[in-house]
């Protein structure tokens, strides 16, 4: 990959940018102040706001690309988005000085089962679809096999030496095998079954939807094996390293992310959700979904637990069977008081507002201080983070991302 000696010289303008942001004194404090949170010893809740899929309107108002190749552009926006994050979302996120090269895998998708899923979907862009399943009955079982998963090393070698050519002397550039271990295999059983058909199978068809559960549990510590044998795994415990609740999980507990330990499960940290279970009891909840993700998050040293879907009358059986929990969502539609009372600070107390508050045409900002504040006396000093994602739309006005974090770094701070 041959990039041209102007857009060269972008790139590493916008990487000494980068580099300068991350030794301001400012990121070695926000890192401190996480490590902190995590570690249950809080100084003040840390807030983080995501754009997730706002990004588009904040790419719109905040870059303009000015390389030509195709693949410096890839670098370009990459660097650009960490420029944009500091200088308009003033939140508790640092920005580090490096470059990860992530490990080229392939076949671990949703199609790679052996099925083509299918799904029809409206012409909207980002809007909801509906699942047609391919698994209608017990038969249909025997046509799924695991996941071919295949690390492809010399394409990582390559984008690596590349990228360690490009920058190498300016930011610390890594090469990260997978590092991010996401358990919500009610999710991967939907796109198979239906969401409908899940929910029925609860009481017409307990066996299919047990025997679909253990095949993806089965799977998917198939995909740890493989991962280990291929030295395809890296550590996770990075200053930046967000969890899938949501907020930054860096910690004293496990290695960090650039220890020269052998990389192994047990030295990393994992998310389990089930947002499709959201109307489903504990005992159910227990019965068709924990009891295979156990299996998979005890390899763990850390466990995150949960995403939308509310956690308030599921944190008992969660408490006493989850190994190693660390954090645990709290989304809007949660009983914020009955978590609080179940968490009680062995656990990181992670909330996300509502982000209809500023998503909708007309922002609620009052009501935005309001649920920070409320949330922050709910939690009366133990770990919490604030952390506002799930946002789709700005409403082409992506300056509400700047003044939603100041609003709840100014309350965290505050509220110390």
């Amino acid at each position: 990959m041959a990039i041209n000696q102007t857009d060269r010289d972008i790139l590493r303008d916008l990487a000494k940018r980068v580099r300068e942001i991350s030794e301001m004194p400012e990121q070695k404090e926000k890192i401190r102040l996480w490590k902190t949170c995590n570690d249950l010893k809080p100084e003040r809740a840390m807030v983080y706001a995501d754009p997730q899929n706002g990004w588009g309107e904040l790419d719109s108002a905040w870059i303009k690309l000015e390389c030509q190749d195709s693949s410096a552009r890839g670098f370009e926006f990459s660097l650009r988005r960490r420029i944009v994050r500091h200088e308009h979302i003033p939140d508790d996120f640092p920005t580090l000085n490096t470059l990860n090269v992530d490990v080229r895998i392939s076949g671990s998708g949703y199609d790679d089962y052996g099925f083509s899923l299918k799904t029809t979907s409206p012409n909207q862009r980002g809007g909801a679809y509906h699942i047609e399943p391919v698994i209608k009955n017990m038969d249909d079982l025997s046509k799924l096999h695991f996941r071919p998963i295949k690390v492809d090393h010399e394409a990582t070698n390559r984008s690596f030496e590349v990228t360690q050519e490009l920058f190498g002397d300016i930011l610390k550039v890594r090469k990260v095998g997978k590092s991010f271990w996401r358990y919500g295999l009610s999710r991967v059983l939907i796109h198979m079954r239906g969401l409908d058909n899940m929910m029925l199978d609860m009481y017409d068809n307990p066996e299919l939807l047990k025997s679909l559960m253990g095949f993806l549990r089965d799977d998917f510590l198939k995909e740890l094996e493989i991962l280990k044998q291929e030295n395809a795994i890296s550590l996770n415990n990075s200053p930046d390293g967000v969890n899938g609740s949501g907020g930054i999980a860096y910690n004293s507990y496990l290695p960090e992310y650039d220890s020269d330990i052998t990389p192994d499960y047990k030295f990393c940290r994992c998310w389990g959700e089930s947002q499709e279970t959201v109307g489903v009891g504990p005992k159910q909840f227990d019965e068709f979904v924990l009891q295979y993700q156990l299996p998979l998050m005890s390899y763990f040293g850390l466990v995150d637990y949960g995403c939308c879907e509310p956690l308030d009358q599921k944190l008992d059986v969660l408490v006493k069977k989850v190994p190693h929990l660390r954090w645990v969502a709290v989304s809007p539609w949660s009983d914020r008081r009955i978590c609080a009372e179940k968490i009680n600070g062995r656990y990181v107390y992670v909330y996300k507002p509502n982000p209809s508050l500023i998503c909708s045409p007309r922002p609620d900002w009052d009501a935005v201080g309001r649920e920070v504040r409320e949330t922050l006396e709910i939690t009366n000093g133990n770990p919490t983070h604030i952390i506002m994602k799930d946002t789709n739309t700005f409403c082409n006005q992506p300056e509400r991302i700047t003044r939603w974090a100041e609003i709840a770094t100014n309350i965290a701070k505050e509220m110390a």
